[in-house]
């Protein structure tokens, strides 16, 4: 069966390619979307068949992985030749039924996950009892230890070992680990496995920062004692430092392409409508998302925004707003604003509804699915007209994958500072302040929209 799917992922693979480097050629356009339609059915159908298989072999996985990007450069390529022609026109609303698979599962990680899979499952020859250890290393919410605690879910990982521990970097800094694994994060008891023989104990290690050498000794002589052969120890950080502490190779993960960004942000943002049925929609979506800069976070607000408030008046609002926020952020302090709070940096939004105040967000932190989390959401304070007073807090978005945290910033609304003599510019050629505030928070697209 192994061999059928890989001959398969192979020859999909290759007509896939095939086809959009000749996308171009004689055919006319209605066919060539005709062909591509086909040709990204016929991927689909094999990737989603994929995801239910636990696949081990290294070189399907490779192969799973490029068709995997081959298709999402595919439908982006398809949604930009179907789409780009439609921002004039009016949109349709038909109900259309699409299978979400984003709900359950860890969206463009199959290959990464099956790697990790393989070191957890991996059994040293001669009954050696060195811990193992994997660090996996990628920027801030690029989704490392939601794949890692993803993977802890499987039912075959958690047979494995006895006991599963989360910590954070802080519980191991005291002077001792007598309370070893106590009020860690999340953990696991395997009730089959009480056999000091079977007490195999994984430990996942979040970092904040970088972990030294005192630290990672007692860390690991810790670990060694509470735990038998063939236990692990994970550590995740965003340093590329603790790679010196693998007894294999770190794992890198990157930020997604821009065509499964896109992929991932259509799916959330239609849910179980067809786009298809909503060109103009899709335009704008296609817009907004080049405003988010990657950003995970981002994309996952966005899209409950847009998916909760679907009218094209709306969506034109956002598009406008984002560019001049961004426009005027990147100016003023040379960066933008999504890599700021990605980076858990202050940075300086605005709200839509009243362009005379600056959002500002100050830090973001995770809460886990037992902690209560705010009652209001970012994207009411950003987008509408909740204002709550002095320093509070928002829920940015709840993860609906393990380990379920839920995302929360510390924010302040202030009033922008305006001079009088701004103002008595803002009078010439009968443009009033609210109009010049508008300006500056939407940019051109506010003049249009007037």
């Amino acid at each position: 069966m192994e061999m059928f799917l890989s001959a398969v992922l192979g020859e999909l693979t290759t007509r896939s390619i095939n086809f959009f480097i000749n996308k171009s050629s004689k055919p006319s356009a209605l066919d060539v979307e005709d062909r591509l339609r086909r040709v990204l059915l016929r991927a689909q159908v094999i990737v989603d068949e994929a995801m239910g298989r636990h696949i081990t072999n290294q070189a399907m996985l490779q192969q799973l992985d490029m068709l995997r990007d081959a298709m999402h450069r595919g439908y982006y390529m398809l949604d930009t030749f179907r789409y780009q022609s439609h921002d004039k026109e009016d949109a349709k609303d038909q109900p259309y039924n699409m299978h979400l698979l984003l709900g359950n599962c860890m969206f463009g990680r199959q290959m990464e996950a099956e790697l990790i899979i393989k070191f957890l499952l991996h059994t040293q020859p001669n009954g050696s009892e060195e811990l193992e250890v994997l660090p996996i290393i990628g920027p801030g919410k690029v989704g490392k230890t939601t794949l890692v605690a993803h993977v802890c879910k499987y039912e075959r990982v958690r047979d494995h070992f006895s006991e599963i521990l989360f910590l954070r970097d802080h519980e191991f800094t005291d002077d001792d680990l007598t309370t070893f694994g106590e009020g860690c994060a999340m953990k696991h008891q395997n009730g089959l496995s009480n056999s000091n023989k079977d007490r195999r104990l994984l430990v996942v290690v979040e970092l904040v920062g970088d972990l030294n050498e005192d630290a990672w000794n007692r860390l690991h002589s810790a670990s060694k004692q509470r735990a038998q052969s063939g236990s692990k120890i994970i550590l995740i950080s965003q340093s590329d430092k603790i790679v010196k502490f693998g007894t294999t190779q770190a794992l890198t993960l990157k930020y997604l392409s821009y065509e499964a960004y896109w992929y991932f942000f259509k799916t959330l943002t239609f849910g179980s409508m067809d786009p298809e049925m909503h060109p103009r929609h899709v335009h704008l979506a296609m817009e907004i998302i080049r405003t988010l800069n990657g950003s995970l976070l981002g994309a996952n607000m966005a899209s409950h925004l847009l998916r909760n408030n679907f009218g094209i008046h709306f969506w034109c609002r956002v598009l406008a707003f984002l560019r001049g926020l961004i426009q005027k952020h990147v100016s003023r302090f040379g960066v933008h604003p999504f890599d700021l709070v990605d980076q858990n940096r202050t940075a300086h939004l605005g709200r839509m509804a009243t362009p005379s105040e600056v959002f500002v967000v100050y830090d973001q932190y995770q809460r886990s699915s037992e902690e209560e989390v705010p009652k209001i959401r970012i994207e009411e304070v950003m987008y509408g007209n909740v204002k709550p007073h002095g320093k509070f807090e928002v829920l940015g978005w709840r993860s609906r994958i393990a380990p379920y945290y839920s995302y929360v910033y510390t924010c302040e609304i202030r009033e922008l500072k305006t001079t009088a003599a701004k103002r008595k510019r803002s009078m010439r050629n009968g443009v009033t302040l609210r109009q010049f505030c508008h300006y500056e928070a939407y940019g051109e697209g506010y003049l249009n929209m007037l």
